[in-house]
């Protein structure tokens, strides 16, 4: 069963609305992340979200790119907040790639306010961006974040310039906070009337981890069984104007495409909150 396709804003791309989050290939084999790819294949995800900042991913990716470039919406990411180094580490990122450009290129977390002065002022990394797509390098500029604090920032960025996608958190629990709930929805009342791509991250969070042990390649303790997965997904797809970024371990991710491919209808919210008392679930972010 194919997993569902939305026009991914304003770019005309057709993707699939569960992207794959390549963090999962941080620090995986070759081999490990070419069944990965496989599988993807497989199920016709044709949307691949990597960074600059996730490890190995970049390199994993790249040899599928020489033979698979046509396949997949690409997009990556640049941490760094200034003009030389924007520039040079997207530069590294397509080598590492192996491709001669990208569709999207995204301003990676940028939530504190020094480094969003810096990374959106004069000299900053949005006018290599800017620059970079002027010489076709990409298609795209997006800008990323976590925290509550990120559809604040993100509402003030889209303001600042008309960016063509943004990502940030979207799952059940933190949309019970108040707060983050009224300026998620803010940002995408903005994105829906100017056709800007939503990406939404988190979406199979259970809690923060509460030991140093960790048991998947996630920085939160992730829903495990696919019962749970599919109800987390299915809340997730629910709302039509959101793609979700899959989970950051490639042993979970075979069960969100599977929930991802069977989407039918959202989650009742008397369903996700027995789950979320079952699982003694938790916000992430606070």
């Amino acid at each position: 069963m194919p997993i569902p396709t939305k026009a991914f804003g304003r770019t005309g791309h057709s993707s699939t609305r569960a992207l794959f989050g390549a963090a999962a290939f941080s620090s995986v084999t070759q081999d490990e992340a070419d069944r990965t790819m496989e599988l993807l294949l497989e199920r016709g995800v044709n949307h691949i979200d990597t960074a600059a900042g996730y490890g190995d991913a970049e390199l994993r990716i790249g040899p599928w790119m020489e033979s698979h470039r046509e396949r997949f919406f690409l997009a990556t990411k640049t941490g760094e907040r200034r003009y030389d180094g924007a520039k040079a580490e997207f530069e590294r990122s397509l080598r590492r790639l192996r491709v001669s450009q990208v569709d999207l290129i995204q301003l990676h977390n940028l939530v504190g306010e020094d480094e969003w002065e810096v990374a959106m002022g004069p000299g900053g990394a949005l006018e290599y961006l800017i620059e970079a797509r002027e010489q076709g390098l990409v298609k795209y500029i997006g800008v990323t974040g976590h925290f509550v604090a990120i559809a604040g920032m993100h509402q003030r960025s889209l303001e600042r310039f008309d960016f063509d996608s943004v990502l940030l958190p979207y799952n059940y629990l933190m949309m019970r906070n108040e707060t983050y709930r009224a300026g998620f929805e803010a940002v995408l009342r903005t994105c829906k009337a100017r056709n800007i791509a939503v990406q939404t991250i988190k979406g199979i969070t259970r809690r923060p981890y509460v030991t140093d042990h960790r048991s998947h390649a996630t920085w939160y303790e992730p829903l495990t069984d696919q019962p749970s997965i599919d109800k987390a997904v299915h809340w997730v797809l629910g709302n039509e104007d959101v793609f979700l970024n899959t989970v950051g371990d490639i042993h979970l991710l075979p069960k969100v495409l599977d929930a991802a491919a069977r989407f039918e209808e959202r989650t009742p919210e008397a369903v996700m909150e027995a789950m979320a008392a079952e699982w003694e679930m938790a916000p992430l972010f606070v």
